[in-house]
């Protein structure tokens, strides 16, 4: 069995949902996660923001402008009588939900059901277009399977064990839908998955049914060996390791969260990316696969800031850097690059919510300079050490670019380079002719 997920631009309109539906429907049994369709949980947000401040008027104002959207999207959306009808019937419910929530008190948990509606909405109408179809389509409620524990942790013996007893009570079903992003936290109350949301979610539903692999649909062309934005002559990655694609999530790639694809890749289940708006395209494979002695891509990271801690105290002095450390963690401040010498370290952050309260605390143990406004590029591929060449060209196509800091050795899989902003798309196309294009 295969796990597809579709995000909310894939099924952001009603003949999205009709081309989603065709590319599901081939005969094979399969789970599908769905998000909201897209700008619907900007809507929802938006709703609470009000309810939150008490404003009930300019709650019901938006949540009428939703529906009288989503009544448009029925109609397009059934060619049936019976089934606008149940189109119809499932608005009802989900709006009278919002809209009790102007008369009551509102709190994080109502906020929390609220936003879970998105999903709620587009699943059940894409399954109720499934059925109208003749497809043998049965809606799977997330909220029964997929649960958190007490550290905000899926509870993955219980999503596998109830996800096993919804797929044994429904044997005959060639599709299963269901949502992403929302679940039920540890004392049943309605939450959501946060981090990676619904390709977190398709990618605990895969380890748990252990699919023979996670499809993960967007309407981008997989992974790019660069930004084809910024960069000429990119082309998509075809084959990444698990280590690769969390190193290009977290530098820039904005295809897919890193902790999304943890499940999987301690399952093994590979993971395909594919893109709805060419469905023939290859897409990128992600698996615990190495193709030995190749370089895949290059990603960037912006807005960071660059600190330089210089010492006397540092020479030969145990503990220093763990207080320095320390500071980091008491600001729940994370490093994302670190460089050190005899008398200095230097570090790279990306959140700067409390870099004056950081910095107050280093000049405590020394010299402190900070450079903001820089970027971080990042060179992905099979870069253990004993690899010779690969670093040597990567820092020659970096000759002419002046670098802050470099980063090597840390993974198997990364080169990391700090340059400024005003660099960057000189040190990328650099990097893609020197790797890629020669």
């Amino acid at each position: 069995m295969k796990v597809l997920k579709f995000g909310g631009t894939s099924v952001g309109s009603p003949q999205r949902m009709k081309d989603v539906a065709k590319l599901i429907t081939d005969g094979e049994r399969k789970i599908v996660v769905l998000s909201a369709m897209s700008g619907t949980t900007n809507t929802l947000v938006e709703i609470s923001d009000y309810l939150h401040k008490k404003n009930p008027d300019g709650a019901n104002e938006v949540i009428n402008r939703l529906e009288n959207k989503y009544k448009q999207h029925i109609n397009e959306l059934f060619s049936t009588e019976e089934f606008r009808q149940k189109g119809m019937e499932l608005l009802k419910v989900r709006f009278e939900l919002l809209r009790s929530y102007t008369k009551d008190l509102f709190t994080l948990f109502e906020e929390r059901i609220v936003l879970a509606q998105g999903e709620l909405l587009s699943t059940t109408m894409v399954n109720y277009y499934l059925q109208e179809q003749g497809v043998k389509s049965v809606l799977l409620p997330a909220l029964d399977f997929m649960r958190t524990d007490k550290n905000a942790e899926p509870d993955l013996p219980y999503i596998k064990e109830r996800l096993a007893q919804q797929l044994e009570a429904n044997p005959d079903a060639e599709i299963y839908i269901t949502q992403g992003f929302i679940c039920r936290n540890a004392y049943g109350e309605v939450d959501n998955l946060q981090r990676g949301g619904s390709d977190y979610s398709a990618s605990l539903i895969g380890a748990a049914v252990k699919a023979d692999e996670i499809q993960i649909w967007t309407d981008i062309d997989g992974m790019h060996n660069n930004d084809p934005r910024i960069v000429d002559k990119t082309s998509p990655v075809r084959h990444l390791h698990f280590e690769e694609a969390a190193e290009l999530a977290y530098f820039g790639a904005k295809i897919l969260h890193p902790t999304c694809i943890q499940p999987a890749k301690y399952a093994n289940i590979p993971v395909r990316l594919l893109n709805t708006m060419d469905p023939k395209a290859e897409g990128t494979m992600i698996s615990n696969e190495t193709e030995k002695g190749k370089i895949k891509a290059v990603a960037a990271k912006e807005n960071i800031t660059a600190i330089k801690i210089k010492s006397s105290r540092m020479l030969l002095a145990h503990g220093f850097l763990r207080k320095v450390f320390e500071i980091f963690e008491k600001y729940q401040t994370s490093i994302d690059m670190i460089c050190t010498s005899e008398v200095g370290v230097s570090v790279s952050i990306d959140n700067t919510k409390h870099l004056n309260e950081i910095l107050d605390e280093l000049r405590k143990y020394g010299t402190v300079t900070v450079d903001h406004n820089m970027c971080i590029i990042c060179v992905v591929g099979d870069l253990e050490w004993e690899n010779v060449g690969f670093e040597a060209k990567a820092l020659d196509a970096m000759r002419d670019i002046p670098v802050r800091m470099i980063s090597f050795g840390g993974s198997n899989y990364n080169i990391s380079f700090l340059v400024r902003e005003c660099d960057k798309k000189a040190a990328l196309q650099s990097l893609s002719d020197q790797l890629f294009n020669n």
